[in-house]
């Protein structure tokens, strides 16, 4: 069974976002209070990894399920804001349903 190009952005996209907020909010804790600069090291590589993962489901959203540029744009920037990927992820939901010619609401 193939997953759908937005369902599987939906899923990098939370994973990314779980590993950044865990970077800001346990690594540099860690790094900075408790003088365990490997903390970061860990979690900057893990996080690392899932945003070229990211990056990579975004332009296969682009190419395959033919996520506009604008769109795509929006999911972009909003990577780089803590909390806003779990906001839009309602609205890739959406997407994803027009995507697979649902209504979307």
């Amino acid at each position: 069974m193939k997953i759908h190009p937005i369902a599987l952005l939906r899923g990098v996209a939370l994973a990314e976002a779980v590993s950044f907020l865990g970077l800001l909010g346990i690594a540099m804790p860690l790094k900075y209070w408790a003088n365990l600069p490997e903390a970061v090291r860990v979690v900057g590589m893990v996080h690392g990894l899932l945003f070229v993962v990211f990056c990579g489901a975004l332009l296969r959203a682009m190419i395959v399920a033919k996520l506009s540029v604008v769109r795509a744009a929006v999911v972009f920037g909003a990577s780089f804001v803590p909390l806003v990927p779990f906001w839009w992820d309602a609205r890739l939901r959406v997407w994803e349903a027009e995507g697979r010619g649902g209504t979307g609401g």
